[in-house]
């Protein structure tokens, strides 16, 4: 049943109250305190409702919206895996939510030794002698990992390596990280196979370059099989290796980056270790760097000495502070339950079933669509609508619409952008054989109806509250605030 919520404001009744204040137990501020130009001079027109309405209403706008908690959610290279909510009852815990990031180092001792404990794991886990936990998410971890590179360059008589090569199948934050730098992104193709074409890489090196940004494994879910050449081929020419970390939930505990060459590396503390993120955030995207970048790493550094944890700013060469404070703390918290749970065994048991996940879903689903590399892939594939029947506009968009009417959550649409009208899916390991076989079963109900009854998918979704969107029009013009009919409409409102 679909329920027009409609806004708080309409069941709002004065006298009614959701919640009531103590009293203040502070005294009141001296008169003249605040300029009278900042004080209001009428309340605020805020809804009065019962508990039992307000508590309705926000369960019903929730439910309005997919999330992992309620439907399959195989969003690709995002690795939406379900987060366990006993990492959200000890980051709820009062001894570690009222910390407070101006307390004396002496008083948070406990909460300094879990975030310096949790660099060490994460140290372990990539290969890396040195882990940053301040950025606060991917693209803030790639950020951070260039800077420090270009730092290094500029160091050691490198200020004029300018140019980032970057696969033709990388995430869109590769590019733009390096554009924010100040560098050149330089494009190089993928071979027949979906890999980095070692030839045109070679053809792209030169004494411009100051580092590759690769994904490993890549967007397509396939292992970058040469990447301990790459990393000599860059290496040779005086260039730094940067991976980033979206995927590495695939090779967790049975690769480590920085062994196979890799430099610099963010690591997605909102995909890999089970912190929620996009409306659950925030996110959190450590990095780890080698030992030659590793005085360049942002600050402050947790350090620990004779059983003792403080927070180190003396680092000469360091970038600076990339946030404030200490870095997402309730992000790494979580992760920090999360790896402690899983321990050794159970880390390598996540990359183990989320390969195996892959795999057997990409067969069922190679059953009804196109796999263009349809080998041995690793966390995720991708697949490819353009064969659906009766769809010559858009295939990819209008099977994912009706994917919500049949309450899945789509997959990653028309990405990478090197395979036509394609899905990036990722089932991640937390999903069941039956779930995957769900999800089958919708793929092929749609490629039945794009056949019989097409209509179905272009005038999906019928069963949400809202059904098509002009989303270029919603991404322009966003409408932000809400005014009542009483009130003008301000410049930039409606």
């Amino acid at each position: 049943m679909i329920i027009d919520e409609g806004l708080l404001l309409a069941r709002s009744k004065p006298g009614l109250r959701a919640v009531r204040l103590p009293a203040l137990d502070v005294p009141p501020l001296p008169a003249g305190a605040i300029p009278g130009k900042l004080l209001r001079r009428e309340p605020p027109k805020l809804p009065e409702v019962s508990e039992v309405d307000l508590a309705r209403h926000y369960t019903r706008l929730s439910q309005k919206n997919f999330s992992v908690d309620t439907h399959f959610y195989p969003l690709g290279s995002c690795t939406m895996k379900y987060n366990p909510k006993i990492n959200e009852e000890f980051v709820r815990d009062p001894v570690v939510r009222r910390a407070h990031p101006f307390q004396d180092e002496s008083q948070i001792q406990p909460l300094l030794g879990m975030l310096h404990r949790t660099g060490r794991w994460l140290e372990n886990l990539s290969g890396f002698p040195a882990v940053s936990l301040q950025p606060s998410a991917g693209a803030h971890g790639e950020l951070t990992c260039l800077m420090v590179i270009r730092a290094w360059l500029r160091d050691h008589g490198g200020a004029d390596r300018t140019d980032v090569l970057i696969p033709d199948s990388a995430h869109g934050t590769n590019p733009a990280t390096a554009a924010l730098c100040g560098l050149n992104a330089v494009e190089v193709p993928s071979d027949a196979r979906g890999l980095v074409d070692l030839d045109r890489l070679r053809a792209a090196v030169g004494p411009k370059t100051a580092a590759m940004m690769v994904t490993n494994p890549n967007t397509l879910g396939l292992f970058e099989e040469h990447i301990v050449e790459i990393a000599k081929i860059l290496h040779d020419a005086g260039a730094f290796l940067f991976m980033d970390g979206a995927n590495f939930n695939a090779i967790l505990g049975r690769a480590r980056p920085h062994d196979f060459g890799v430099d610099a590396m963010h690591m997605n503390l909102h995909k890999t270790f089970a912190v929620p993120h996009g409306g659950g955030g925030p996110g959190c995207g450590p990095v780890g760097v080698s030992s030659a970048l590793a005085p360049y790493l942002p600050v402050p550094h947790v350090e620990e000495e004779g059983g003792i944890y403080r927070l180190v700013y003396d680092r000469p060469k360091s970038i600076g502070k990339v946030r404030g404070f200490f870095g997402s703390v309730g992000a790494i918290l979580r992760s920090y339950c999360y790896l402690r749970i899983l321990g050794d065994e159970g880390i390598r048991r996540v990359s183990d079933h989320a390969v195996l996940n892959a795999n057997y879903l990409r067969k069922l689903v190679g059953e009804v669509l196109h796999v263009p590399y349809d080998r041995a892939c690793m966390h995720e594939f991708v697949a490819t609508l353009d064969r659906l029947p009766n769809l010559p506009e858009r295939p990819a968009m209008q099977a994912a619409k009706r994917l919500l009417d049949l309450g899945i959550h789509p997959p990653t649409t028309y990405f990478p952008l090197i395979v036509h009208e394609c899905w990036m899916i990722e089932p991640t390991e937390t999903e069941s054989k039956e779930q995957m076989e769900g999800f089958a079963d919708a793929v092929r109900q749609i490629a039945r109806e794009a056949a019989e009854s097409p209509e179905l998918l272009t005038s999906a979704p019928r069963n949400l509250p809202v059904t098509r969107l002009d989303e270029v029009r919603a991404a322009r013009e966003p409408k932000l605030t809400w005014f009542s009919a009483s009130q003008t409409v301000r410049p930039g409102g409606r």
